[in-house]
């Protein structure tokens, strides 16, 4: 006489085997993100050229000053300092002067009307202007207070702020005229592993208005981009993967081996009954 499957004997005993069958499987494959989601630089998505190696930005927009930005201004002159009129107080031994507070207090203010407030000369228009302009403006007019003097204009500080799957959300005070999309993301601590890195979102404002532009950080022809460059008061938002909720950044292998430990009693327990 045949005997029947042991399946039939024990049908509890392998509904359960599939069940943590799939159940790992599922956990296995939700924690997985393709490789091709998290590397910077793959190729250039259109080209499929991977040989390039020499990048030329040519789409570089110069900066140009808005109501709200913070102007550093000095004024070099061979005079003795007591006869500079534009010499800065002895605030620069404060420990106080290169913090954040410090160089907003000593830098020149563009008002709403664009406007600097600058001492002994009056109300200097400097809106969408940019600092070397400002610069050239600047010095043109302080020649007619001090001979052979020099003028530097710096943006003094500006905001970024990066939101989204970045390890440091938040914003993000910068000292430099050129800071590129990289220098932000290593700033705000790299992208999670969650990152949309090909949709990333940048949000600049301007005299049109405020515009949106996605950019793909795994392509290499982000180097060519105008978005390659932040700019003042630019926002970084990079959206999550889809299915984030049901991911895990790191293998749950407590859970599983948890399930196949319970999976293993349960089975024993249907066996011996």
């Amino acid at each position: 006489m045949l005997q029947k499957p042991s399946v039939m004997k024990n049908p509890m005993s392998y509904i359960l085997r599939v069940l943590v069958l799939l159940v790992t499987g599922s956990l296995f494959f939700s924690s997985c993100i393709p490789m091709k989601r998290i590397e910077y630089l793959q190729q250039e998505a259109r080209k499929g050229d991977t040989t390039r190696t020499h990048f030329k930005n040519m789409n570089l927009t110069t900066y140009r000053i808005q109501a709200g930005d913070n102007l550093y201004i000095k004024v070099n002159s061979v005079m003795a300092v007591s006869e500079n009129i534009f010499a800065e107080e002895g605030s620069r031994t404060s420990n106080n002067y290169y913090s954040d507070a410090g160089i907003y207090l000593n830098s020149y203010l563009v008002n709403e009307e664009g406007y600097i407030d600058f001492p002994y000369v009056g109300s200097i228009y400097v809106k969408d202007l940019s600092v070397e302009q400002a610069k050239d403006l600047i010095s043109g007019i302080v020649k007619d207070y001090i001979k052979e003097s020099t003028v530097v204009v710096r943006l003094a500080l500006f905001q970024i702020s990066a939101l989204g799957e970045v390890n440091r959300s938040g914003q993000m005070s910068i000292y430099q005229n050129q800071v590129t999309i990289f220098d932000v993301i290593a700033m705000a601590g790299d992208m999670t592993t969650f990152a949309r890195r090909d949709q990333v979102i940048i949000i600049r404002e301007n005299p049109d208005g405020v515009k949106t532009k996605k950019i793909n950080l795994n392509d290499l022809s982000i180097f060519d981009s105008e978005y390659y460059y932040i700019q003042p008061n630019d926002i970084i938002y990079v959206p999550p993967v889809k299915g984030k909720n049901f991911a895990f950044s790191q293998f749950p292998y407590a859970l599983v081996f948890s399930t196949i430990s319970t999976t293993l009693l349960l089975i024993n327990f249907f066996q011996t009954n």
